[in-house]
């Protein structure tokens, strides 16, 4: 497992106690928002919208304040100054990173991640600087156990028409395929009668850069951290390989 693959499962149990501290609750908003705005503000016939609200629910987000998202979204409370905005970089060791952030001032976003790269040994660059080294695909997660077996859950998410099943993880299954699939394969999944965590389309690197000096995986995990929980960040992907012991100690 890829240290970017173990650092994303470890966020998965972090996130349980960050809920806590409202910082989930201003990110599941923006992304409600966002998809509203982009989408439509029915569910029905917006699936990014749809998923948005299931993970708001599944972390404990209010009716009420999935409400207003959704109508802020659909036109009113400034959703029109909402947008969504990529930021590239370098971190130490050459990792590459990509920040995906919804934000209503992009100043403020920009300055915010700019001084994070630099304060842990990275430097933010232009866009497409690092880009080019992922490629877009559509990730669905299935926590175990699971009542079928790992080929019949295989089987059923290639009827499903998806390109790729990984069952590496000890924790998840990881269905993989086309993003414009998502909704299309997650849904061949529920009917098969399988538990769907999440379905999002995601930047998978194409190669890895391997972190084996301890100061800078520190220093690159310090960062990931840092970014992920500015309230604007939705997503933050990242090329390397180190060891998952480091990645564990250093996000505590």
């Amino acid at each position: 497992m890829s240290g970017h693959s173990k650092w994303a499962n470890i966020k998965r149990q972090k996130a349980v106690v960050d809920a806590k501290k409202g910082a989930t609750y201003a990110k599941m908003a923006r992304e409600i928002i966002v998809a509203a705005r982009l989408g439509g503000g029915d569910p029905a016939g917006n699936f990014r919208l749809r998923h948005a609200i299931d993970k708001a629910k599944a972390e404990g987000v209010p009716n009420d304040n999935i409400q207003r998202a959704i109508e802020k979204g659909s036109g009113g409370g400034g959703a029109d100054q909402m947008e969504e905005l990529t930021y590239e970089g370098y971190g130490p060791g050459g990792v590459a990173i990509m920040v995906q952030c919804a934000t209503d001032n992009r100043n403020r976003t920009a300055g915010d991640i700019r001084s994070y790269f630099s304060k842990y040994g990275g430097n933010m660059g232009e866009t497409g600087c690092v880009g080019w080294m992922f490629k877009e695909r559509g990730e669905i997660t299935i926590p175990r156990p699971q009542k079928m077996s790992d080929d019949d859950i295989m089987l059923a998410a290639l009827d499903a028409g998806a390109e790729d099943v990984d069952t590496a993880s000890d924790e998840y299954i990881t269905v993989i395929c086309q993003p414009m699939d998502l909704e299309k394969v997650q849904t061949g999944l529920v009917k098969a009668g399988l538990t769907v965590d999440s379905a999002d389309a995601i930047m998978d690197p194409i190669s890895t850069a391997e972190i084996q000096d301890r100061d800078a995986a520190k220093q690159l995990i310090k960062l990931l951290d840092v970014i992920e929980n500015h309230d604007d960040v939705q997503k933050v992907y990242a090329n390397f390989e180190m060891n998952p012991d480091w990645i564990a100690e250093f996000m505590n």
